[in-house]
């Protein structure tokens, strides 16, 4: 059986998003949270914004950054609940090629054993959308790290068997597409 991963290590430019109509860079903890566990996992920030929870200014940032041929996943936190402010799934969601189904349903699973049943609450979401991996999380803090620690992290590891995400990515110039099952 052909494997979707590598033996070594592929560092990704990940940028990271966050939705809120009340934060600032200063106090955006949940997008802190993302850039601390993505620098320790050894990936590099390309770029980090913040918008308010608005779908236009959303797909405004998704959309550049997507078409960025620097940037291989955008995080974003934010906006994904259930009040009349929380426009992040319907502005994501018609920009994606293919919808990652099992995300929000793995997210709201680790979810469970720290939040309860609140964890039905959640619309987080994942895609793909010309070779960018987008993936939007809750604006919680612990939500993000819970997101990192328990999903992405892994699936944002090249090394990660039998599959990860890595190989379905743009590839940037100095990083060469491995091909299925190909040895180093």
């Amino acid at each position: 059986m052909a494997h979707l991963s590598s033996s070594a290590f592929q560092a990704l430019r990940i940028a990271v998003l966050t939705v809120s109509d009340t934060r600032t860079q200063a106090t955006d903890s949940s997008g802190q949270t993302l850039i601390d566990g993505l620098e320790a996992a050894g990936h590099a920030l390309a770029a980090r914004a913040l918008v308010i929870d608005d779908i236009w200014q959303i797909r405004a940032r998704l959309c550049a950054w997507i078409a960025d041929p620097l940037v291989q996943v955008v995080l974003i936190t934010g906006g994904t609940g259930f009040t009349a402010r929380d426009n992040t799934p319907q502005a994501v969601a018609p920009l994606l090629d293919k919808q990652v189904d099992g995300f929000g349903e793995l997210f709201r699973q680790v979810s469970l054993a720290e939040i309860g049943t609140s964890s039905l609450q959640s619309r987080a979401l994942a895609g793909i959308s010309d070779g960018t991996l987008v993936c939007c999380l809750p604006g919680s803090p612990n939500a993000c790290r819970t997101a990192w620690d328990k999903i992405l992290r892994e699936q944002l590891d090249s090394r990660t068997r039998p599959c990860n995400f890595v190989p379905h990515l743009k590839q940037l110039a100095e990083q060469p597409r491995a091909l299925c099952g190909a040895r180093p």
